[in-house]
């Protein structure tokens, strides 16, 4: 059963990491940094996965495009890293663990927690992805802009969609909700037998 589970969680982790690649090719072209699809999996990672698989799929996503496959808007390969979106990547593995975290502690969550979670997820992505875009554009690019045009670029242009898209992923994460915590229960049971005995 245990076993049963691991493969599970596997598939259900390859699941995300390649709806998070096939919504990097779901964009709309924008100066600097393209709008996409990704968020939107990136949150259900986090709500239907929970902190540590909604994670390991960002985690593993990132890590097959760093590998050279062409994954990301933009291609693929080690020196994506050097790319001014990469904060945004770094950004949602760390949403997902948050908005799984947020989840997690709730045993019955309610639309307000998931629309609560997704918030506070989009916040961290921003968090992360601007300040990295400011230094990838001055740094390392050597394309001088200043904190108001990334501002501009990285936040003001699609925070409304991203925003308008946390809210309808955590309203589709409510309804998708029950299935995948059936599915996550077969481990706990399964591991709370194993400690009894």
């Amino acid at each position: 059963m245990l076993q049963r589970q691991s493969t599970l969680s596997l598939v259900m982790i390859a699941m995300f990491a390649a709806l998070t690649a096939v919504g990097a090719f779901i964009k709309i072209p924008l100066p600097v940094v393209p709008f996409t699809l990704q968020i939107v999996f990136v949150f259900l990672a986090g709500c239907l996965l929970g902190a540590r698989n909604g994670f390991l799929s960002q985690f593993v996503y990132i890590a097959i495009g760093l590998a050279g496959l062409p994954v990301f808007t933009q291609g693929g390969g080690i020196t994506y890293v050097l790319q001014p979106t990469f904060g945004y990547l770094i950004g949602f593995a760390l949403a997902a663990f948050v908005v799984g975290t947020i989840i997690d502690r709730r045993e019955a969550p309610t639309k307000k927690h998931f629309i609560v979670a997704n918030i506070v997820g989009l916040l961290i992505i921003y968090a992360v992805a601007v300040p990295y875009l400011y230094m990838a554009l001055n740094l390392w690019l050597n394309m001088k802009s200043s904190w108001s045009h990334v501002f501009l670029v990285g936040f003001v242009n699609s925070i409304v969609a991203d925003f308008c898209l946390a809210i309808a992923s955590a309203l589709l994460a409510e309804r998708l909700y029950k299935v995948f915590r059936s599915a996550r229960a077969i481990k706990f049971v399964q591991v709370e037998k194993e400690n009894v005995q």
